[in-house]
């Protein structure tokens, strides 16, 4: 039963964030021509040109009712997915988690929890741009899909600055921390592999 409402909270969740990543215009919804076998298919077919696999399919499977067959869409739930961890990441670190180190000598916790932010900022811009980008092969979707691949690079540089300087940090809860900071770095990674495959170079390499 917990199994269950927890796979209709994410897929909730999922259709918020495609919602709020969405023009006004658009209204998402549950696609009524591929079966949801199809679509599960689609997404773990997907998640193996990913580097963590795994965890591509464990955080965007429950998305596959929202995403069909659309790899744009896919690319976009998983820029979401990891926005979310990076946004928990830092509430993390500045809620509670860690308090001693968020104050003002925080230093490494302290810079991880700006970093944490700066990355979800970045992902939450790209998955904005993603619905900008228009039709494949046009200046427009060239020049969105670009912009897309820097912000996503650079939340993802973002996280290994993090993870630089906590290696050398000895607050007491550094381990909590950098598991997140590294839950983080491979949805980044993930979304980013699958960002990636709308290169329409890559792509047609892939059929």
């Amino acid at each position: 039963m917990r199994r269950r409402q927890h796979h209709h909270l994410v897929l909730l969740g999922c259709l918020l964030g495609l919602v709020a990543a969405s023009p006004a215009k658009a209204k998402p919804s549950l696609s009524s021509a591929v079966a949801p076998a199809v679509a599960v298919d689609f997404v773990r077919r997907s998640c193996r040109s990913t580097e963590y696999p795994r965890v591509c399919e464990s955080t965007l499977v429950p998305c596959a009712p929202a995403v069909g067959r659309s790899l744009r869409r896919l690319a976009r739930a998983a820029l979401v997915v990891g926005a979310d961890r990076a946004r928990n990441c830092s509430a993390y670190i500045g809620g509670g988690g860690a308090p001693k180190a968020a104050g003002k000598k925080g230093g490494a916790m302290k810079d991880c929890a700006e970093l944490a932010r700066d990355a979800e900022e970045r992902l939450r811009q790209s998955a904005a741009e993603m619905e900008r980008m228009g039709r494949s092969g046009t200046p427009r979707f060239a020049w969105a899909l670009s912009n897309v691949q820097t912000w996503a690079s650079a939340a993802l540089t973002d996280t290994s600055t993090c993870l630089d300087s906590l290696a050398q940090a000895k607050a007491k809860d550094r381990d909590a921390v950098k598991r997140r900071v590294v839950a983080v770095a491979e949805a980044t990674s993930n979304a980013l592999a699958l960002v990636n495959r709308l290169h329409p170079a890559q792509h047609r390499r892939l059929l």
